[in-house]
């Protein structure tokens, strides 16, 4: 129960009069009696809130920058009509910063016996599950002296998926697949290459790609052409550690190296490779096998939804070993990770060959681009120990990379708009060299 600002109004008004002809309590009687009196009516007559039905029903998922609606369905089952106003509360998080009160507040007037549907729009601006909070409504009378008040639990989850935007480079990485594809032997010769196909001679072939069986049999010089192996097996790694909730931009690390695992998944499906996931820092967050190309990208962006940086130091061990359970054949191992010092040659390089004896190891890393604007700033003396200072994190960064590099390892390191292309223009490097 609530008092409205009409009621509040009325007495305010009321209390002029009363204080210039008859300051006293039988006069302040006399104006709040009826009042009071009106206010017990219009209570009386507002549609009870607790007996009011809510189901919900709309989206149960949307990408994160994208909308997702939730309709709410109010049955009225008394006999008198409500008019009301309903509030539809979820974490701050649902909707961009400024925008709560006027996507979460509804009016609303439901006929006895009927029911009305109100729909609520959620733009998040995280990653992960979004759960609706209490439903609160407030009955008027026809006065609108008085109200009616009270909450329903009205459970929904609307889940945010990773927003994938290195999907646009998809095309263009598709379409090198394609050429790697068609390429001849002059190109793709050497271990690791299938036979596809014979086709007839043209200057500039590689005569060690002549097949003399064939050309026998024909009038034409034939020679062999190759293709990239199929049926390969990638296994995507995320650190989920401490390392990966460092912000980069407005994200952080562990949501650009999502992206570019997406894009790789993507790729590397339309390749023919299986593509498999583990979300590791000391157990296991999340691990994904055996999709198919099909179900590969819609299960990936799931399993990725929730995942968030635990601020804890990875178990560099219990990865390694987790990732060669998961592999037991030789495979594509992508490690998304930090090129920081301390936990490559703390972690990492004490356990990295267990894993590039058995398998092909590309290292994937988010570079902060406001390191590379800080090492070209100068122009007053802040600005210079600014760069210095991102001049030795840069170098640092080349150092652990070479390091790595030494161990046979691949690696990626770009800022979190180029990584993505950066990282596919490496795999199909892979590909095309036979070391997958």
């Amino acid at each position: 129960m609530a008092l409205t600002g009409r009621a509040a109004l009325i007495a305010a008004l009321a209390s002029v009069p009363v204080g210039i002809w008859d300051p006293s309590w039988t006069g302040i009687l006399a104006v709040n009696a009826p009042l009071a009196a009106a206010c017990a009516c219009d209570f009386a007559l507002a549609a009870p809130v607790r007996r009011l039905g809510l189901t919900r029903s709309g989206d149960t998922s949307a990408r994160l920058g994208d909308t997702a609606d939730v309709t709410l369905t109010v049955t009225n089952p008394s006999g008198r009509p409500l008019r009301a106003r309903l509030r539809d509360a979820w974490p701050p998080s649902s909707w961009q910063p400024g925008t709560e009160t006027a996507a979460s507040r509804h009016s609303l007037t439901v006929p006895a016996s009927e029911r009305r549907r109100v729909t609520t729009r959620l733009r998040p601006t995280r990653r992960g599950d979004r759960q609706a909070d209490r439903v609160t409504i407030r009955s008027y009378g026809p006065l609108g002296l008085l109200t009616r008040q009270g909450t329903h639990r009205v459970p929904w989850t609307v889940r945010v998926l990773p927003p994938f935007t290195s999907r646009k480079h998809l095309p263009s990485k598709l379409s090198r697949l394609r050429e790697l594809d068609g390429r001849t032997s002059v190109l793709t010769r050497g271990e690791g290459t299938e036979f596809d196909s014979l086709r007839e001679y043209v200057p500039g072939d590689d005569t060690r790609s002549i097949d003399w069986r064939a050309t026998a049999r024909h009038s034409t010089v034939a020679v062999r052409t190759w293709r990239p192996e199929r049926d390969r097996h990638i296994l995507l790694v995320l650190d989920t550690g401490r390392t990966s909730a460092g912000r980069v931009g407005d994200a952080p690390r562990l949501d650009a190296s999502m992206d570019a695992a997406l894009l790789l998944a993507a790729l590397a499906s339309r390749a023919g490779d299986r593509v498999d996931l583990l979300a590791y820092d000391r157990r296991v967050r999340a691990l994904l096998q055996g999709r198919t190309a099909g179900d590969l990208l819609p299960s990936l962006v799931n399993a990725m939804a929730s995942l968030e940086p635990e601020l804890v130091e990875t178990d560099a061990r219990g990865l390694t070993a987790t990732a060669l359970r998961s592999t037991p054949r030789r495979s594509l191992i992508v490690l998304f990770t930090t090129l920081d010092a301390a936990p490559i040659e703390e972690g990492l390089l004490p356990v990295l060959p267990q894993l590039t004896q058995r398998h092909t190891v590309l290292v994937a890393s988010v570079a902060d681009p406001h390191i590379s604007a800080m090492a070209e700033a100068r122009g007053h003396t802040d600005a210079v120990y600014e760069a210095a200072a991102a001049a030795q994190a840069q170098s640092e960064r080349r150092h652990i990379a070479d390091q790595l590099r030494r161990h046979g390892v691949t690696v990626v390191d770009a800022t979190p708009d180029e990584l993505p292309p950066a990282l596919a223009d490496a795999y199909l490097e892979l590909k095309a060299a036979g070391r997958l």
